[in-house]
């Protein structure tokens, strides 16, 4: 709370809501003090070559639109074999129109021939947070763990369903998309991005 009893608020700068409703969970289990704004402003065009550039990109125009501090996630699954790809482009791997089943199976069509030891890879979440005053600051959280060799479970988005985390029971192992929405909530690159981002917030 603000020193007046009010929530301290920020704007999320995306039109996506699987992030909308993935942040709001991460943050219910963090900062129940804290208050998520929408955006529903212009979308500027994403043509960082970083994570980073493409959080900052999205962060300062909804700082410019809205006039409030304002944080954006670019992220994004990096697979070792591929030299770190699909990384940024994640979301149009398959083309140019965002679709996430074919970018999913893309993926694995490209590693149908790696053996499991070989599939490691890591989902990246890169956070800026912008505030009106010009200060920027930004974040990393990183999941490691590896791409399985089919799509399994129906829960998350994205590449949710191939990505299986490390740190888990071999004979339990599950993909993301087997996971609960809390689970997720507390271990995603997201959530441990919004953990390094916590102090910062203490500035709004």
């Amino acid at each position: 709370m603000n020193a007046d009893g009010a929530r301290k608020q920020a704007v999320l700068a995306t039109h996506n809501p699987h992030k909308v409703t993935e942040f709001e969970r991460i943050i219910r289990t963090t900062r129940p003090d804290f208050e998520l704004l929408g955006y529903d402003g212009p979308e500027p065009v994403e043509d960082g070559v970083t994570f980073a550039q493409n959080a900052l990109i999205k962060a300062r125009a909804a700082c410019r639109h809205t006039g409030l501090p304002s944080f954006a996630d670019d992220s994004g699954v990096s697979v070792d074999v591929l030299g770190g790809s699909p990384g940024i482009f994640s979301a149009y791997w398959a083309g140019h129109k965002k679709d996430p089943v074919a970018n999913l199976n893309l993926l694995l069509d490209q590693i149908s021939d790696i053996a499991d030891p070989h599939r490691t890879a890591q989902f990246v979440s890169v956070i800026a947070l912008v505030l009106p005053d010009g200060a920027e600051h930004t974040v990393e959280g990183v999941w490691n763990g590896r791409i399985a060799e089919a799509a399994r479970g129906e829960g998350g988005f994205g590449y949710d369903p191939v990505f299986v985390p490390d740190g888990q029971v071999p004979w339990a192992e599950r993909t993301v998309g087997e996971w609960t929405d809390a689970e997720k909530a507390e271990a995603s690159h997201r959530a441990r991005a919004f953990r390094a981002l916590e102090p910062l917030l203490e500035t709004l």
